[in-house]
């Protein structure tokens, strides 16, 4: 073996005190100390967030440890010497001032330290036995120095991971529990205020679902995930007691009463409306129907698209959307629950169908807060479809170029 190993880089590339610090920690680790290569890559892939490298520098870490013939790091012979070709050619066809700015990635993040030759090429000098004297070419004694580091910070970003996992999904669940049990109290009836207590209506509970979701950023942190999980998990509870409540004093009814069964209305109408009339174009005013009126041609989209564009209307069908029964079911309890008025809800299907009312129902709940007041919303978007101004298509496509823009 050589008598003197190189610490400083070949030709104009400077060497810095972090670069120092990767080779004094290298240096220290015990000798009889063996690892896993494959293992150890995996927990740097894991920990590549908090290592600062990229992932097409895990590729050339990748090809590297492909050259080091043994499964296992150990000893003192740990340098591997390819040439930038056949380096490239195992980094699946990287082309060459891209391996060498990765290269310099992994020396920086010290991953791998530099042991250059004296003309900066890398190669090996072998005895007459065919024994390995010295080598130049990149040093991988970092990754036994370090595993024990990267296997932590692989722990801890996986059980982060993990955690942000949970919350989102408790926050499906709340969000499917919720929209279902205000559908099931806006059809059965059920009063919000007890002893001058609770939210004025469900309108209320709605708006205040709906705020604790679209409150949410696109790219939350668990910290943010997990107080919205906690805010509609409690929400969802006080939703269920109130349900409780009355289920229980049905039943107390009917039994010391002993009558007929007690009938629920299942259609309730608000006692207000919730549309503010604006000053533009007469809105909030009912639009004149007449026996003479025709409905504005319905086009029929397809139901998937519906549910592409508008997914948030999933959550109000007690069991699934899979007809246009189920959407024309849910977009009832929706347009009660956004404090659309009977005579909007009215107008809207005689002018614009069934179906399009539907959707048109949906995309309103899927635009969230956009909309200030969905009543006069609807009443304006009827108009204009009676005026051949206004059409669904570009609506939904909206709504799904939004979505794609935001998985993106």
């Amino acid at each position: 073996m050589q008598t003197h190993q190189p610490t400083t880089p070949f030709g104009r590339r400077s060497l810095t005190l972090a670069h120092v610090a990767a080779q004094v920690v290298a240096s220290r680790r015990p000798p009889d100390k063996v690892v896993h290569k494959w293992q150890v890559f995996r927990a740097i892939c894991l920990a590549r967030p908090r290592l600062g490298v990229s992932e097409r520098a895990l590729s050339v870490l990748n090809a590297l440890l492909s050259f080091y013939p043994e499964t296992t790091l150990s000893g003192d012979d740990l340098i591997v010497f390819p040439s930038n070709e056949q380096l490239s050619l195992r980094a699946h066809g990287m082309p060459a001032s891209t391996l060498r700015r990765h290269l310099a990635g992994l020396v920086d993040a010290g991953l791998v330290l530099r042991r250059d030759s004296p003309n900066g090429k890398r190669y090996a000098r072998k005895g007459r036995g065919g024994e390995l004297q010295f080598a130049f070419g990149f040093d991988l004694s970092p990754l036994i120095a370090r595993a024990e580091e990267f296997e932590g910070l692989a722990a801890e970003i996986e059980a982060e991971a993990r955690a942000v996992k949970l919350a989102r999904e408790r926050i499906t669940l709340c969000r499917r529990d919720i929209a279902k049990m205000i559908a099931t109290g806006i059809e059965e009836g059920v009063p919000t205020r007890r002893e001058g207590r609770g939210p004025a209506s469900w309108q209320d509970v709605h708006a205040a679902f709906r705020a604790a979701v679209e409150g949410l950023p696109r790219a939350a942190t668990r910290q943010q995930l997990e107080e919205a999980a906690e805010t509609l998990s409690q929400l969802a509870d006080d939703i269920r007691i109130l349900l409780e409540t009355q289920a229980e004093t049905t039943n107390m009814s009917a039994n010391e009463s002993q009558i007929e069964r007690h009938i629920q209305n299942s259609n309730p109408e608000p006692l207000i409306d919730l549309e503010p009339a604006s000053e533009r174009s007469g809105v909030g005013e009912p639009i004149a129907l007449h026996p003479e009126l025709k409905r504005v041609g319905e086009t029929v989209f397809p139901l998937g698209m519906v549910l592409d564009a508008c997914p948030d209307i999933n959550d109000y069908a007690r069991g699934g959307i899979s007809h246009w029964r189920d959407l024309l079911a849910a977009a009832s309890v929706v347009r009660s629950a956004l404090g659309v008025s009977p005579s909007a809800w009215e107008e809207a299907q005689t002018i614009l169908g069934e179906k399009s009312a539907a959707i048109v129902i949906a995309a309103i709940l899927q635009r969230g807060n956009a909309i200030t007041s969905a009543g006069g919303y609807l009443r304006e978007l009827t108009r204009k479809a009676q005026a051949n101004t206004f059409s669904i298509g570009p609506m939904l496509m909206a709504l799904i170029s939004a979505r794609q823009k935001r998985r993106a």
